[in-house]
């Protein structure tokens, strides 16, 4: 399959082989220098003490170029910010050959390029920290033009890189043209660095537990299904890492964590991606209540250490991480956001409450699917607040203990911030007895078909009959936190590379004269260029331009032939 390539691009594999033909290699394989960076040589330079910039060593891209014929300006970006390099060509080459600038850099460097450059510090007329460029060399030619966003007369900005199925597809360009996207990801970097930090100054040890598991446990969920070619035995892509790391409690850890990779076969939108990242951390002899503490804490650093405050402009919210938080139940929840006390329902009185309410429920949910439902129909959306929704029905929560005061409900509690769950945690369930039934109660709901119900964990059971501490166990969604941070409504925006629909390749945008020429040729297939012309109707000027365009895109094809000049559809 031929590539087309478009008029740009061309010229850019010219200018390519220009720079060969001229001994350049224009992606040399050696290390580079590099001795400052755009951002902290701005930052610091001071005219007074210029003798200390004699020397500097940047790398960068180039993003834009002014040519005023004997001397230049360039702007060179790097990963910390863009700096301006002035190129003057009697300096730069100051024998008789002066190709390094006439021809090199005027002519066959573009926009995207990679070069490196040496040179001294200085401020123009104007008070703009520059390079004056004395060497320089090109480290990777760039093959693809960059977006050129251009501002007109009236402020309408055109060709930006804005459209979201674009920018989640070229990250790369992404990162590149729009400023304040590197951002969002580097205080992704920093949340799970405070996380980390946060966990091992109280003792906690980070661990590692597999992706592939036999059986897909620790969460209700649909997962991804594999195949082990070795054991002939299908494999799950794993749902949730707890249970794995509950066995390390079994094994005698007192406090341990992981930053999972997590992996669940449901619907996707703007919060949620089939690939998504969770730290769960579990610590012996604590409880729920001491979670919740540990979770303020916690939150409350982050929020600070992220953006400099314990609160955060949010949407058109401004919320405050400052503890303590709001704790409601979540029958009291569902008592004051949806008007009904639910205390002691079966699941058909749950089901009337559901159509009563206009909430979709279908014969195979149980108690805790209905309970869920209405909460997250009537409730989630207006706990803005940072706020923790304690002791859910028993139904709800298959791995966690029983609550003290009320065997019909869990020591559970999750974080709800903005409308949206940020952190689940239990008092775990360490009763083997106990966490054997409730498997099979998730077996049956399995069996009526409910295909987010758990499966059953022999040597989880096992593990535990050896002897579980009490625990308490937390997991946090970090894209979802990270979203919070960071102030971005979509979960495709704090994700690098997030799951798209397989592209669909379209093909050229032809003009309404374009398209009427091709319409007249696809007829016949070939025609006689003067039949063609004639039954197009078109102006002179009007038919060049479609026959260009047409040509350029290899939709057509002229020839000659012993009757004359024809036209093929190609």
């Amino acid at each position: 399959m031929s590539v087309q390539l478009s008029e740009q691009e061309q010229f850019r594999r010219q200018s390519l082989a220009a720079m060969r033909d001229l001994g350049i290699n224009p992606y040399p394989p050696e290390e580079v220098e590099v001795t400052h960076y755009a951002a902290d040589t701005k930052d610091s330079f001071k005219e007074e003490n210029a003798g200390e910039w004699k020397e500097v060593k940047l790398a960068g891209r180039i993003m834009s170029k002014r040519i005023m014929g004997k001397a230049s300006f360039a702007e060179l970006k790097d990963h910390t910010g863009v700096i301006q390099a002035y190129f003057n060509r009697d300096e730069l080459c100051p024998g008789e050959d002066k190709t390094l600038y006439n021809e090199v850099f005027k002519k066959l460097i573009d926009r995207g390029d990679f070069v490196w450059i040496k040179g001294f510090v200085f401020k123009t007329q104007v008070g703009e920290t520059s390079i004056h460029v004395e060497e320089f060399k090109v480290l990777s030619k760039s093959l693809k033009p960059l977006p050129f966003p251009k501002t007109d007369d009236s402020g309408k900005v055109h060709d930006a890189f804005t459209d979201p199925e674009q920018r989640y597809r070229q990250r790369y360009v992404d990162l590149v043209v729009n400023d304040g996207v590197k951002e969002t990801f580097v205080k992704r970097t920093k949340v799970m660095n405070t996380m980390r930090q946060f966990f091992n100054d109280a003792g906690y040890l980070e661990v590692e537990t597999p992706i592939l598991q036999p059986i897909p446990g620790g969460a209700s969920a649909r997962p991804f299904v594999t195949h082990h070619n070795a054991l002939n035995i299908p494999l799950y892509l794993r749902i949730a890492n707890e249970l794995y790391l509950k066995r390390l409690i079994v094994g005698g850890f007192d406090g341990v964590y992981e930053f999972a990779k997590d992996f669940r076969n449901e619907g996707m939108d703007r919060t949620h991606n089939p690939e998504f990242t969770v730290m769960e951390i579990y610590v012996a002899y604590k409880d729920y209540n001491w979670m919740m503490e540990f979770t303020e804490s916690l939150l409350e650093r982050l929020a600070k250490e992220v953006n400099g405050s314990s609160s955060l402009k949010v949407g058109d919210n401004e919320i405050s991480f400052k503890a303590p938080y709001r704790r409601l139940t979540m029958i009291d929840a569902i008592k004051e956001y949806a008007g009904v006390d639910i205390s002691g329902m079966g699941v058909e009185e749950l089901r009337k409450v559901c159509d009563d309410l206009g909430i979709e429920n279908d014969d195979s949910m149980g108690k805790g699917k209905l309970i869920d439902e209405i909460f997250g129909e009537k409730c989630e959306g207006n706990l803005i607040q940072p706020t923790f929704i304690t002791d859910y029905p028993i139904e709800m929560s298959p791995l966690c203990k029983r609550h003290r005061d009320n065997p019909e409900l869990t020591e559970r509690f999750e974080l709800i911030i903005n409308g949206k769950e940020i952190a689940n945690a239990y008092t775990e369930l360490n009763d083997p007895i106990d966490q054997r039934e409730r498997f099979e109660e998730q077996l049956k709901l399995s069996e009526k078909g409910d295909d987010e119900a758990m499966f059953i964990d022999h040597d989880f059971l096992r593990a535990l009959e050896y002897g579980m501490p009490p625990t308490s166990g937390m997991g946090i969604g970090i894209d979802r936190l990270v979203m919070l941070l960071t102030n971005n409504a979509s979960i495709q925006e704090v994700l690098f590379f997030p799951q798209m629909r397989p592209e669909i390749k379209k093909g050229p945008e032809l003009s309404e004269n374009e398209k009427l020429v091709f319409d007249l040729l696809s007829a016949k297939e070939t025609m006689d260029l003067s039949e063609l012309k004639a039954a197009a109707n078109l102006s002179n000027k009007q038919w060049d331009k479609a026959m260009k365009g047409l040509t350029k895109n290899s939709l057509a094809k002229v020839e000659k032939t012993d009757a004359g000049l024809t036209v093929s559809k190609v």
